[in-house]
């Protein structure tokens, strides 16, 4: 019985790895059904370009391998059929196999004119790899003899039936780097939106002004919203294009629970919001409507030449002269100047209810209490930065957030909040400001509403 020649010719070793892959594909072929076996040589081509990672070869090696099943003729790879006994002088040889015999100068110019050298290189990967076999003459030449009919009765040259062997593993190889493939994208879209999630909460947290409990993290306490950005930074310098996919598993998890406490931080705040609005609610319909004005601020009884003064007018410019209560000082020169006043919290309160829903914990017990409320209106209402540290300089923190609180009881007839603080200020820093009738006023019109809808009502 003929063998086929399966060691390399001249001076270049047979490894194990040839071996193998010798042995793997002798147990393929004598199996029954072996020449039944069809494989299609460019979608398994396909399958290989996907599968070269755990395959252990290179892309320039593939160029290799394209160029040597462009030597066989047909689209289809299958081992040919043995002869039966009595054909051939009754010998009944080894199936040929699949076997390509191109010169080096054609294989060069269907590899787009790769170099001998670097030819011969890939071609021992190829080996190494287990791909294709060598069936080397004894002067290593490449050639075919056929029998009389004109087929292929021994050949010499690379043997492909190693992919037809191998179709299997290999389909099953590329299958699992397109799941892979899949998951890592999935992971890297994952990461991609909880890092979109979390800058926008943290935004909306500075924004806001929202609180934020000290929070433990890696063994450091985060106190702000700054110092969970910087957390968020710290997380989002991991991410990197050649990461793994345990990598990208294990920070798309520290980014989801990072994602979850901000999450949680905003629902709290916005749960507090409405329970102080049902709160302040329910408080505003009990209290008693009628105020007396004695008893909030003594120093507005009787003999006080305020005019009260309507808060809001036609214009912005006139509704601010509409607040103007005190004459420029002659020892100024003629220039006007605001006199201290310090308004009780419960009158301001009174004259301007609709802030405490705007509160931390739905109650105003401080006037710091009313400060941090007005910076949340100030930002719900519009009023620029640049509008609002121009009234904190003039008017001081108290005023500022007493005009504040005024102008959101009074906001459905004011069309710019901003522009009217503007002007507000610009009285104040002129001394024709002051913030007595803009509370009498809110006060009174308060117990007009009041009287009205008690005469409708009787």
């Amino acid at each position: 019985m003929r063998t086929y020649s399966t060691t390399p010719f001249g001076r270049r070793s047979l490894s194990l790895a040839m071996v193998t892959a010798q042995a793997a594909t002798r147990h393929f072929v004598a199996k029954p059904d072996a020449s039944e076996t069809v494989v299609h040589k460019w979608r398994l081509f396909r399958a290989l370009t996907e599968a070269k990672g755990p395959l252990g070869v290179t892309d320039r090696a593939l160029a290799v391998l394209h160029a040597l099943l462009s030597f066989h003729q047909e689209t289809a790879l299958t081992l040919p059929q043995t002869h039966s006994k009595g054909e051939g002088e009754g010998r009944n040889p080894p199936n040929p196999g699949i076997v390509v015999f191109p010169s080096n100068n054609e294989l060069s110019i269907r590899a787009h004119g790769m170099a001998p050298a670097t030819l011969r290189r890939h071609l021992a990967s190829l080996v190494e790899a287990g791909l294709i076999i060598r069936r080397d003459s004894p002067n290593g030449k490449r050639f075919a003899r056929r029998r009389e009919a004109g087929e292929i009765d021994e050949a010499f040259g690379f043997d492909l039936t190693p992919l037809v062997a191998r179709a299997g593993e290999i389909e099953n190889l590329a299958e699992e780097v397109r799941a892979e493939n899949r998951a890592v994208a999935l992971l890297r879209e994952k990461i991609t939106l909880i890092r979109r999630d979390i800058v926008k909460m943290i935004e909306t947290g500075l924004e806001e002004r929202i609180s934020v409990a000290p929070t433990a993290w890696d063994g450091a306490e985060i106190h702000d919203w700054e110092g969970l950005h910087k957390r968020y930074l710290a997380l989002a310098g991991r991410y990197a294009r050649n990461l793994s996919r345990p990598e990208l598993e294990a920070l798309a998890e520290d980014l989801s629970t990072f994602a979850t406490k901000i999450e949680k931080l905003l629902e709290i705040h916005v749960k507090q919001q409405k329970k102080s609005a049902n709160e302040s609610q329910n408080e505003r319909h009990i209290q008693n409507q009628t105020t007396n004005i004695s008893d909030l601020e003594p120093s507005l009884q009787e003999g006080r030449a305020e005019p009260p003064g309507p808060m809001i007018g036609e214009a912005e410019a006139d509704r601010a002269g509409a607040l103007e209560t005190e004459p420029p000082n002659p020892k100024l020169g003629g220039r006007g100047t605001s006199t201290p006043k310090t308004y009780p919290l419960g009158m301001v309160l009174q004259a301007c209810p609709d802030i405490v829903d705007y509160a931390k914990g739905g109650e105003i017990s401080c006037w710091r209490d009313l400060a941090d409320a007005s910076a949340i209106v100030r930002s719900a209402l519009g009023v620029s930065p640049d509008a609002w540290s121009q009234a904190l300089d003039v008017l001081g923190e108290h005023d500022a957030s007493i005009v504040i609180a005024a102008i959101l009881q009074r906001g459905e007839e004011i069309r710019s909040a901003g522009g009217y603080l503007r002007v507000l200020t610009a009285k104040a820093r002129t001394g024709e400001f002051s913030l007595g009738p803009v509370l009498m006023a809110l006060l009174r019109g308060k117990t007009a509403k009041v009287a009205r809808e008690q005469k409708r009502a009787g």
